[in-house]
């Protein structure tokens, strides 16, 4: 369940309306993916890896550390490379698959995305519902993930 301890939101109505600014701002700076990485130390040479991140250039990092708050978990990385506006871009990003599952997944099931984000969502959903299951850990499991990460972020192939 997201933080209560978010400054300003004293009563129910504040953090309700607050909770639709985080799905709105999702919808608009937000990401729900899941890569394939090496990783010699796993079973089949690779680890499947789901992350939640919103991005920001660093006027914005206040927005970023108020979703942070919100949500209790995940964690904030500069990336140093320089957007159009000529400053550093912040990504806020959950990557344990106990807060992807317990926080943010419920999260946006009550809060629903209204952008093509959804349907990238759903696919999340199911990717960390498997991995929860353990399903990653056998070949087949693996095989249905890598198969629903072809039909995530606009259908970007995967090699």
């Amino acid at each position: 369940m997201p933080s209560k301890k978010l400054s300003g939101a004293d009563n129910q109505q504040e953090r309700l309306m607050f909770s639709w600014w985080i799905t709105g701002f999702t919808d608009g700076e937000g990401c729900f993916s899941v890569a394939v990485i090496k990783n010699s130390t796993m079973k089949f040479g690779t680890q499947i890896f789901p992350e939640f991140v919103v991005t920001q250039g660093a006027k914005s990092l206040d927005a970023l550390k108020k979703i942070q708050l919100f949500f209790g978990c995940g964690r904030i990385f500069i990336n140093k490379r320089y957007d159009n506006h000529n400053e550093h871009l912040y990504r806020y990003c959950v990557r344990s698959i106990k807060d992807l599952y317990t926080i943010i997944i419920p999260f946006f099931r009550e809060h629903s995305l209204e952008t093509y984000k959804f349907n990238d969502f759903k696919v999340f959903e199911k990717v960390v519902d498997a991995m929860v299951k353990k399903e990653h850990l056998i070949k087949e499991g693996r095989e249905k993930i890598i198969v629903w990460m072809g039909q995530m972020n606009r259908k970007k192939k995967r090699a």
